[in-house]
């Protein structure tokens, strides 16, 4: 990114809940209404598919006590159209889905702000985020979330960043619209209503802006002719509902209302005219049955058990209570659905080992299961812990252990009776992983249920229920780009097939399979390439890919899946380093042994070896190619007979709204792991920890002026073939408008040593910028000389060289262990279980005016380092160190 374009000037400046503004020039007061006292700013004029950065002060008061809050207040981010109405967007990169917000990211408190932000209370906020089209506006609301006094927020601006031409372009799918319509299909409960909820765009609001087609047929698919309630009729249409628009975003509702005997429905948008004027759908339309069938309609204020919600559900869907037996299936019926989330486990994990009443859950040590457990229990104090217990996987190796089934049952009967819905005993038990996880325990566990006996109506009960969650968060897409949307969709057919007499289960068969549809369509292209940074992330989706396609090879959709997955493995693999592990960009939870995951997944059973030994034989491979730009991955790797192995893995994947990590690199040499990842995982870390791992700290980037990188992309700018060695450019747009920034990693070929050097660039003034490398727990480092630092594991040993390319050197720091503060930790390592370890990182540092350039040669021998040396003095690289701009 080359630049900023012109901020533009936002509108006046609304309050609510008690902000107000305040005695400065451009400055507001956010009061203590948490949630509520709000200053919202807009602006328009913007260019979509652009990225944004909101910059502000924020000064908070002395008497603050949640300075130590990661959640102290929240930036909301509502994207507009030109003329100021909101658009649903189902994601904008670099932001969350929130609550109050459409979008949005916190603020952490005072504690998390750099140490020189203490002495006058005051820091600056910077956020960024895509503006994806046809959004040209937004407002930004600045909420109170936990601070416990007013604070104050100061000039807040916002600008945008020109696009770099070799930046990835916006992956967000626009369904635009035209004569011909796009069609959703969806299967009814018979004799009872639909609605679809969605919104359209039209560039120039009219009358006849839209229209939705609808199409009814019956169970064997013949049309049933119009007219149908609540639509008009034409004769070269059929049925519609007419969509007009009065301004730019257009929110509708379709309550589609059968005629009978209907069991399927046909929804087409199309535009009015083709006369090119830009309409289109924003996001598929979320997918509701009427309000009776809600299952907060259905549970009402009661805590209702698992039979008495059966009862319920007959009430209404205007059945007698007679039907409630005829939907609990035979056990062979449930015995044939296949258990798709634990197939994608087994894959994962490997074989399930039973414990004789002991569980080993989310990496925490063994635990005993207690006779009579109330549903409370926490004894690890851990997060990912309470999920994987409240989600009862672990029943299914206790039913199949000697003697075990019925104590399986007992347990799952003892589950349902203390988690009424809306009660549950651990609010965590409703959280959509659990939730996704125990409705298939419960269709497996009635597989074993003897027929016609209490116990089988009870889980018949909580499978419904469970069911109609699901539905719900699936029809919503509330998390469409997200690994437990894919859960969701994967249980729900599951449950779907159970409880086929069910009269909700043909349409949850068809929501479920859509919802699948469209987490492939979004997270796994066509020719393998997965849009997730994490590496783990992306083994997780293919997992669960194949695992759907295996359990639905009476379905077309199983080719499409199985070949979209079997075209990711290649690439999975190949990033592998020798020792069995992804590189640890993005979440990763810490002790993974991947190749042997892979090895199940491609279905040897030479798991592990095999990889790496497929590489060993015949003479070394010639020096790999970079992944390809959606890999964002660059991978080198030395394996060849007779020499200890080495890896070079960096990322230059996007930074989104997680871990501040593009750029990042991990290397070994020699069969040492020199340089890590601080690691982390979403599910296992949280406040100070949490924060310090996603973090630029927690990972081996540079940054300048003290300024913690932002969302944003990071993009492969040129490959450059060197003597024995291949240097890699990559430009990014992670430190916003401000500082044009690139990364140049050079390598030898032996991977015997490289050179990391950042370059950073601003219009005019002072620039400082600070680099860290984080060395392994087992590595012990130190500063040898004001410009060499050593490590050293064993026998073996690695130089650290200082390289100023432009600038000057600014100091050499080993930091191991500080945790003073949550906005100062740094020298730590996660490990099992989410636990710090601490570890050395290496600080090195730069300062100059206008621009920097410098970083690290980092060597195993003198060797090493003589050949790099001559490479950084050679013509090949000094167009690329000297910059754009020289």
């Amino acid at each position: 990114m080359s630049g900023p374009t012109p901020s533009p000037d936002p509108s006046p400046a609304r309050y609510a809940g008690g902000a107000h503004p305040g005695a400065g020039e451009d400055e507001h007061v956010v009061g203590t209404k948490n949630r509520w006292s709000r200053v919202v700013l807009a602006y328009g004029d913007l260019v979509p598919d652009g990225w944004c950065e909101v910059r502000f002060g924020i000064a908070w008061d002395a008497d603050e006590t949640a300075a130590a809050a990661p959640d102290f207040a929240l930036v909301g981010i509502d994207p507009q159209a030109q003329d100021g109405s909101s658009l649903d967007l189902d994601q904008m990169p670099g932001l969350d889905r929130t609550q109050l917000d459409p979008h949005g990211t916190w603020i952490a408190g005072p504690a998390y702000h750099p140490g020189e932000a203490a002495a006058p209370r005051a820091a600056l906020v910077r956020v960024a985020f895509m503006l994806p089209a046809p959004a040209a506006r937004v407002a930004v609301t600045i909420r109170s979330w936990r601070n416990t006094r007013p604070f104050v927020v100061t000039r807040p601006q916002l600008s945008q960043a020109r696009r770099d031409a070799l930046a990835p372009p916006p992956s967000r799918r626009r369904r635009r619209l035209g004569p011909e319509p796009v069609w959703f299909d969806h299967v009814l409960v018979p004799g009872r209503p639909l609605v679809l909820r969605g919104q359209i765009f039209a560039a120039t609001p009219g009358e006849h802006a839209a229209h939705a087609r609808i199409l009814y047929r019956d169970a064997g698919g013949t049309p049933i002719p119009p007219p149908y309630p609540g639509t008009i009729v034409l004769p070269a249409l059929g049925a519609f509902v007419d969509l007009p628009t009065q301004q730019q975003a257009r929110r509708f509702t379709l309550d589609l209302m059968p005629p009978p005997d209907a069991a399927r429905v046909s929804v087409g948008f199309a535009a009015w005219d083709g006369d090119g004027r830009p309409v289109e759908l924003i996001d598929d339309p979320e997918v509701a049955l009427d309000d009776r069938l809600r299952l907060e309609s259905v549970s009402g204020d009661d805590l209702l058990a698992a039979p008495a919600f059966l009862a319920r559900l007959a009430e209404h869907l205007e059945l007698s209570d007679a039907a409630v037996a005829a939907w609990c299936p035979p056990r062979r019926t449930v015995a044939a659905v296949p258990p798709i989330l634990a197939r994608a486990r087994a894959l994962q994990d490997g074989e399930a080992k039973a414990g004789a009443g002991v569980l080993r859950l989310a990496a925490c040590p063994d635990w005993p299961v207690p006779e009579t457990p109330d549903w409370t229990e926490d004894p690890f104090r851990s997060v990912p812990w309470r999920i994987a217990y409240q989600a009862l996987t672990w029943l299914w190796p206790m039913a199949e252990s000697p003697g075990g089934p019925e104590r399986a049952l007992a347990l799952a009967l003892s589950w349902s009776a203390g988690n009424p819905w809306g009660d549950p005993a651990d609010g965590l038990a409703l959280h959509p992983a659990a939730l996704a996880q125990r409705a298939e325990v419960f269709v497996r566990l009635l597989g074993r249920a003897p027929e016609g006996e209490a116990a089988a109506l009870v889980l018949t009960g909580e499978i419904a229920r469970h069911g109609f969650a699901l539905a719900e968060i699936v029809g919503q897409n509330a998390l469409a780009r997200s690994l437990l949307q894919f859960e969701a969709a994967a249980a729900l057919l599951g449950v779907a097939r159970a409880l086929p007499a069910l009269p909700v289960a043909a349409h949850w068969t068809g929501l479920a399979l859509s919802g699948v549809a469209a987490c492939i369509e979004r997270q796994i292209r066509p020719d393998g390439s997965i849009p997730d940074p994490s590496l783990h992330r992306r083994l997780d989706l293919a997992t669960l890919g194949r695992a759907l396609a295996e359990g639905l090879t009476d379905h077309p959709l199983a080719a499409t899946i199985a070949g979209r997955v079997e075209a990711a493995m290649p690439g999975l693999t190949g990033l592998l380093d020798p020792g069995g592990r992804l590189p640890p960009f993005g979440d990763t939870p810490h002790g993974v042994d991947h190749a042997a995951w892979i090895g199940r997944l491609r279905g040897r059973r030479a798991l592990e070896t095999d990889l790496v030994a497929d590489r060993r034989r015949g003479p070394p491979p010639p020096p790999p190619e970079p992944a390809a730009p959606s890999g964002g991955v660059i991978v080198l790797r030395q394996d060849a007979p007779g020499r200890l192995w080495g890896h070079l893995a960096c990322t230059y994947a996007a930074n989104g709204s997680g871990h501040r990590d593009a750029t990042s690199f991990v290397y070994a040499t020699e069969g040492v792991r020199w340089i890590v990842e601080a690691g982390g995982s979403s599910l296992v870390e949280t406040g100070a920890v949490r924060h310090h791992l996603v973090s630029a700290q927690g990972h081996n980037v540079a940054a300048p002026d003290g300024r913690e990188p932002m969302a944003g992309e990071a993009w492969l700018a040129g490959v450059t073939a060197l003597d024995g060695a291949t240097a890699y450019e990559i430009g990014t747009g992670v430190h916003g408008s401000t500082y044009a920034h690139a990364r140049l990693v050079v390598a030898l070929h032996d991977l015997s040593g490289l050179v990391v050097l950042d370059r950073f660039a601003t219009r005019g003034g002072p620039i400082a910028m600070e680099g860290w490398l984080h060395l392994g727990p087992d590595i012990l480092a130190a500063i040898v000389s004001p410009r060499r630092a050593m490590a050293q594991h064993g026998r073996s040993r690695l130089a650290f060289t200082p390289i100023v390319q432009a600038g000057r050197a600014a100091g050499l720091a080993i930091v191991n262990g500080r945790n003073d503060r949550p906005g100062t930790m740094q020298g730590f390592v996660s490990q099992a279980a989410g636990a710090l370890t601490p570890s050395s990182v290496l600080r090195y540092a730069l300062s100059g005016t206008d621009r920097v350039c410098g970083g690290m040669m980092i060597a195993s021998d003198t060797v090493a380092e003589g050949r790099l040396a001559t490479l950084l003095a050679g013509r090949a690289l000094a167009p690329i160190l000297a910059g754009p701009e020289s």
